[in-house]
């Protein structure tokens, strides 16, 4: 029975990564702000750093609160199939993600490599947690052996 709710909580850590993958992939490229600075436009791509910044959260999120890194490796995964079922051409012609015209922005290319980056960084992240409890209860002992006897 225990594999079943394993099983589950890999299959929602995988829709809940291709929900976010699908909506970074679509909102990636919106909120371009181009100020110019001292007579120099500068984009700042707001819609890829919140798009960025959700996937990151939500890949933390499961990372956190699942005791099992396959959970985390289903969210990533389904991100990533989320972005490449949506960088392709659809049944109508239209692209998500184009290709930038010569000497744009390749937000599509940042985005592709930063979702990949923020995957693979999330799921290759060492567990601490063992770490931390052995040096608590080293704290610990140290603590218990330095108070006097009363």
């Amino acid at each position: 029975m225990q594999w079943v709710m394993r099983a589950l909580t890999w299959l929602g850590a995988a829709v809940a990564g291709a929900v976010f993958g699908i909506a970074g992939t679509i909102c990636y490229a919106s909120l371009v702000v181009t100020p110019v600075i001292g007579g120099v436009a500068i984009p700042l791509p707001f819609g890829l750093l919140i798009s960025g910044v959700a996937c990151l959260g939500l890949m933390l999120a499961v990372r956190l609160l699942a005791d099992d890194r396959i959970a985390v490796l289903a969210t990533g995964l389904g991100m990533l199939l989320a972005l490449f079922l949506f960088s392709g051409r659809g049944p109508g012609g239209s692209v998500v993600v184009p290709q930038a015209a010569e000497g744009a922005l390749p937000l599509g290319m940042i985005w592709s490599w930063a979702l990949a980056v923020i995957v693979l960084v999330v799921v290759a992240w060492p567990d601490l947690r063992g770490a931390r409890d052995a040096h608590a209860r080293r704290l610990a002992q140290a603590s218990a052996r330095a108070q006097p006897e009363a």
